[in-house]
């Protein structure tokens, strides 16, 4: 599946790494919201899936927290 070595291309990253990524994803969030807006978005449901790969991401960088304390 598409998610399973989505998950485990995160794990393998530093957590520099993922929070770029975060903020990246954050940023993609707010132009699909932006454009939704303005009725530009065609593909809606890019919305949804970047949601879900933010939530990823931040679970990952919650593991490598606790795993470090």
């Amino acid at each position: 599946m598409k998610t399973k070595k989505y998950l485990e291309e995160l794990k393998s990253q530093s957590v520099a790494d993922l929070n770029a990524q975060l903020v990246e994803a954050k940023k993609e969030l707010f132009n699909l919201r932006f454009q939704n807006a303005t009725n530009q978005l065609t593909n809606t449901s890019r919305i949804k899936e970047v949601r879900k790969n933010i939530a990823r991401i931040q679970t990952v960088i919650t593991e490598k927290a606790n795993v470090a304390e």
